[in-house]
């Protein structure tokens, strides 16, 4: 069963639609130069709004260890995700599981980059654009990963309710990960668009399955 986490949530109703649907994990983003930045005080309204059974992720991009304490102290947080150049000490100091995000184009060996976040609980795959760190609605070449990679993988990147399928079908990920291919804006999800996305993970898992 493919797991969904969509990300860069900002309003309550968002919260409220992506469960409602059967995601399995939500996304803040706690970097001030995506508009998808939530401030602590936001974010500790989106985590009381969020219902049992899922997943809280805190999106973070190269941040000192001062700024991730400050706010696991405000918002409880599940899982930690960088998307920066962190290092695996950094990234494993917080007491909480972590993903690392890694950003692919050719050349970029994710052996390698699996075995040195070897204690990340899972990759997340995004597309490599010059100057961003990912939620760029762009995607990237599915065939440049890896058919066994020693962690669970997170693909990410310009996915939406059209390809979503297509390329679980091709990748075979343990989870898909959403933000702009669900919004009526950047930042603000459109519900319609998160119920389509969710349809197609499972239709194609039970696809799959038979």
């Amino acid at each position: 069963m493919t797991r969904t986490k969509i990300c860069g949530i900002t309003r309550v109703q968002d919260v409220l639609a992506a469960a409602a649907n059967g995601a399995d994990a939500l996304g803040l983003v706690f970097y001030d130069k995506s508009p998808r930045h939530v401030t602590l005080q936001l974010a500790a309204q989106l985590a009381a709004a969020i219902p049992p059974f899922v997943t809280l992720v805190g999106l973070f991009v190269n941040p000192s260890a001062d700024e991730v304490r400050e706010v696991l102290r405000q918002v409880p947080l599940d899982v930690l995700q960088f998307h920066g150049e962190e290092e695996p000490e950094f990234c494993a100091q917080f007491g909480r599981p972590y993903l690392k995000a890694i950003r692919v184009k050719a050349g970029v060996d994710l052996v390698q980059c699996a075995a040195r976040y070897q204690g990340a609980q899972g990759l997340l795959l995004d597309a490599f654009i010059a100057g961003t760190h990912g939620g760029t609605g762009a995607s990237f070449d599915w065939a440049l990963i890896p058919h066994a990679l020693p962690l669970p993988m997170i693909l990410s990147g310009g996915l939406h309710a059209g390809n979503v399928a297509q390329a679980i079908k091709q990748v075979r990920p343990y989870a898909v990960d959403v933000s702009s291919g669900v919004e009526a804006a950047k930042g603000i999800k459109d519900a319609a668009k998160i119920a389509a996305f969710i349809k197609e993970v499972k239709d194609i898992d039970l696809q799959l399955s038979r």
